[in-house]
Formats: C-alpha cells, structure tokens, sequence
C-alpha cells in the first residue's frame, strides 16, 4: 500500500522545507570546483564537436533552469472560454500577447 503524501515511517526526520545537508554540501564542492575550472571548461568546450556542444550545453541548462512539471487540466479555464465571442477572444488574445512584450 505505501504511504499517504506526506507521511514518514521516521516522525523526528528532516523537516519539510530544510534543505538536505548532504545535496547542499555537493552543490557547494560542485560550483566551487565550476568556479576554479571555468577558464578550463570553457577552452574545452570550445574544442567540442557542434553535437557534442549541444549535449553539454543542454545539460548544463538542466542545473540553471528550474524543472518544469505537467500540469492537470481541469477544464475549468475551457468552461469560461466557451462563453465569450469571437472578438472577445481575439481582445483576450491580443492583451495576452502585449503583456508577454513587456
């Protein structure tokens, strides 16, 4: 069966919200070793055939750029589409578009 959401076999355990000691400590040794290397890392790259860049490149993003998670669809934002015209869509849209520009 498991256990609910939430529930721990270890009720004294870590917190939720603290921060993991051990993964905390490795991205500090991770970005001091980045920081000491950089003019390294960097020369290397550059050797790097166009493929090979680009597998780098996106891996690093992985650690910059936070992870995206799917989303549930409800339904709810089609129920309140459903209702408007044509021209208040096409407002609706446009007003969206100029905020994304600012």
């Amino acid at each position: 069966m498991g256990l609910k959401k939430g529930m721990t076999n270890n009720p004294n355990g870590r917190k939720p919200g603290v921060p993991n000691k051990v993964t905390t400590g490795m991205r500090e040794r991770v970005n001091a070793f980045l920081d000491e290397n950089f003019d390294i890392v960097q020369e290397d790259f550059k050797k790097l055939e166009p493929k090979d860049k680009l597998l780098f490149y996106t891996k690093l993003l992985s650690f910059g750029l936070p992870t995206l998670k799917a989303v549930e669809h409800t339904g709810e934002v089609q129920s309140r589409l459903d209702g408007l015209t044509e021209t208040q869509l096409n407002e609706l849209i446009t007003k969206l578009l100029n905020e994304l520009e600012q």
